[in-house]
């Protein structure tokens, strides 16, 4: 996969403290890339210098195969971004605000900004004026906007705040529409159920330190909260024979006729052959995977303020 964005030792230093701690990353064509971590965990910092609105102490940024220090204008030729709400002009229509912005570009055709509409799905409402739109339609146009000089990264940070559940569905089948046609994303958002549905890769970062680089399935097959649910009769038999044969899959019992245990990697052959010794009745085996917010919480020590 072609590499559109890598990350290599990224640190920044303020007043001697480090906010962001020599991290290292990469973002392919056509990938959906989440970047999470709790509040002040680095995220916000790393974004400003990915666009170029704070320089890096240390480490090195090549977008699109260009060193953002030394080739910012190459580099930021291939970067569109929304920081939370985009900036647009309510009085103006979609057409007009992406007209305007056409201008301030510059070498941005007709065509284009037609492409770009048609992308985002807003033809039928793009000569409305803004302040019409609902806040899903806003930030349609801000991506469209962001898309006018064919950029092959987009980096998004919030760009969900404030949308009602049917616009932040709208806005991850269109963030998913963008990566089949080749569009790179890279999205930081505190809606983990948003970000384990559009992305295709996950980076943890916390306390400025890189923590991980893996798919959502790798990350939730790694955790340790995944559980087997096993419906059995009777069920204080079979716990008491898990608790003696198995105790390390830390069985317990979770209703009438149900025996929660952390998911094995071996085989459950053995175990059902003790259970059914015991005169255990084994009904039925229902699998839980642990949500990407179980995993998050995880690894970082329970810190659940993500935003």
């Amino acid at each position: 996969m072609e590499t559109v964005l890598q990350v290599e030792g990224l640190t920044k230093t303020i007043r001697g403290r480090t906010l962001v701690d020599h991290i290292s990353f990469e973002i392919g064509r056509g990938e959906v890339f989440g970047l999470l971590g709790p509040n002040g965990a680095g995220k916000t910092t790393t974004i400003r210098m990915l666009v170029g609105l704070a320089k890096p102490s240390e480490g090195r940024i090549r977008i699109g195969g260009h060193d953002v220090a030394s080739e910012r204008s190459k580099a930021m030729r291939h970067v569109g971004t929304i920081v939370e709400n985009p900036e647009l002009y309510p009085y103006l229509s979609g057409l007009e605000n992406l007209r305007q912005f056409a201008r301030l570009s510059g070498g941005v055709s007709e065509s284009r900004i037609q492409d770009v509409i048609r992308l985002v799905g807003l033809e039928e409402r793009i000569g409305d004026k803004v302040r019409r739109y609902s806040l899903g339609m806003r930030q349609r146009l801000g991506v469209a906007q962001a898309l006018l000089h064919e950029p092959t990264l987009l980096i998004l940070d919030e760009p969900t705040n404030g949308l009602d559940p049917s616009g932040i569905r709208e806005f991850r089948e269109l963030l998913r529409s963008l990566a089949t046609q080749g569009t790179s994303v890279l999205i930081s958002s505190h809606l983990l159920a948003e970000i384990e549905l559009v992305c295709d890769r996950i980076g943890v970062i916390q306390k400025g330190k890189w923590i991980t680089t893996a798919t959502v399935a790798d990350l939730q097959g790694q955790s340790r909260h995944n559980r087997l649910v096993l419906h059995v009769e009777p069920a204080a038999t079979a716990l008491a024979a898990l608790q003696r044969i198995a105790p390390d899959l830390q069985p317990e019992q979770i209703g009438d006729h149900q025996i929660a245990l952390t998911a094995p990697s071996g085989s459950l052959n053995p175990l059902f052959t003790e259970l059914l010794q015991a005169n255990v009745n084994i009904r039925r085996v229902e699998e839980r995977i642990s949500t990407l917010e179980d995993v998050f919480l995880e690894m970082t020590g329970g810190d659940d303020h993500h935003a």
